[in-house]
């Protein structure tokens, strides 16, 4: 189970972890915090749904959501970060995204962005396209993808 993997990893290095999700509502920490004793690595989680939100428990800045709306690597990459600084761990995890229904043809059904920092190295963010797949399907779907990143960046 990729959770128990990491609650392994991150304890293993000594490695608090915090997220910030929007389109799963927490669905990653939830995820985290099933598994036994992870209260040793797992430090906080931020469900930052709105832009309201984002700005006020984040940091992320207006003219950044302005200019590329909430579902953009640059809000990940600032939902990371913030979460990172407004927290007592070294790595944290973003996710923002559009989980449906709905969505325009810049910015379709199914696309999420994450983000992922770490104390100490450069933040990094990526898109997943899941496609119209279901609103349940897509943000398990990013849940499922938020576990890898910090999965593979653990045992880095």
């Amino acid at each position: 189970m990729i959770a128990q993997d990491i609650i392994t990893q991150a304890r293993a290095h000594g490695v608090m972890i915090t997220t910030a999700e929007s389109c799963t509502a927490g669905m990653v920490a939830a995820a985290l915090t099933e598994i036994p004793g992870s209260s040793d690595v797992v430090e906080r989680g931020f469900v930052t749904y709105s832009n309201l939100s984002k700005k006020e428990m984040l940091g992320v800045s207006d003219s950044t959501l302005t200019t590329y709306g909430a579902v953009s690597e640059e809000v990940a990459r600032e939902m990371a970060d913030g979460a990172l600084s407004h927290s007592a761990a070294q790595l944290a995890v973003s996710i923002t995204g559009i989980a449906g229904p709905g969505g325009s043809e810049h910015k379709p059904e199914g696309r999420v962005c994450f983000g992922l920092a770490m104390t100490g190295r450069v933040t990094v963010t990526e898109t997943q396209e899941f496609g119209a797949i279901g609103r349940g399907n897509v943000r398990e779907q990013a849940r499922n993808h938020a576990l890898k990143l910090i999965l593979n960046n653990l045992k880095q």
